[in-house]
């Protein structure tokens, strides 16, 4: 059986032992209302994708989620090629990026609704999570380069734009691309979050949010579906591009 069938068998595999789960916490607590059955929750996931207001509340939060990758990708890599390269800047950014990682994401989204608009902490929590992931794998995709690769290539040239993008990011590739699906992963609950604690409008968090004001449980479990799919879209649509580009 080739690799691809076995992971896809795999990968069913465990979205039924997830559903298992689910039936097993219903029946132990006795509460169905909380953990519905999993002909509702599908059922309840069919009538959300019928629904046109659901595509408009996933463009809401994969839109938090785009802004959020693009600048903390930015700011990520340039401070982890910094850190990479220097150790006296990595000495400098440790504290910072220690204290971004150790803060709980929850007293981290208080502290920004404090100092900043509710429509903007989406975007500033998510960066300020992910920012020091991408940057941590950065720095050590950068340190574990072949020096003398790099001793080659500084012959040549000097480091430039088209030595970063030419040279250093192809040879962190694996850095990046691990560090890219864990921040899509992480970025969505976090975005998603924040919506629910501020109510951002026509988001997923707010719609989150209604489902569990009205106690319509099996809906909260559909919306978790969407946004495992999102994350799945998300994370292996660009990987998909790059193996098609390459064959």
């Amino acid at each position: 059986m080739p690799n691809k069938t076995k992971n896809t068998l795999f990968f069913s595999i465990g979205i039924i032992l997830i559903g298992v789960l689910i039936q097993i916490l219903g029946k132990a607590k006795g509460d169905p209302l909380v953990f519905p059955g999993i002909l509702e929750i599908l059922k309840a996931f069919f009538n959300l994708l019928k629904t046109p207001e659901t595509y408009r509340l996933i463009l809401t939060t994969f839109w938090h989620l785009f802004v959020a990758l693009i600048f903390s990708t930015v700011l990520g890599v340039a401070i982890g090629m910094a850190e990479g390269l220097s150790n006296c800047v990595r000495q400098i950014f440790k504290p910072l990026m220690i204290m971004l990682r150790s803060i709980p994401m929850i007293v981290l989204v208080v502290i920004i609704m404090v100092l900043t608009k509710y429509p903007k902490v989406p975007y500033i929590a998510a960066s300020l999570v992910l920012i020091p992931m991408i940057s941590e794998a950065t720095c050590e995709g950068c340190i574990r380069i072949d020096r003398d690769l790099i001793d080659v290539y500084r012959l040549n040239s000097n480091f430039s734009l088209r030595i970063l993008l030419t040279v250093y990011l192809p040879l962190m590739a694996g850095y990046l691309k691990q560090a890219f699906i864990n921040a899509v992963g992480t970025g969505i609950k976090i975005i998603v979050t924040t919506e629910y604690l501020v109510q951002s409008k026509n988001s997923l968090g707010k719609a989150v949010y209604s489902s569990a004001y009205f106690n319509e449980y099996e809906e909260i479990y559909a919306y978790a579906l969407i946004m495992v799919i999102l994350v799945l879209l998300v994370s292996g649509l660009p990987l998909l591009f790059v193996k098609k580009a390459k064959s």
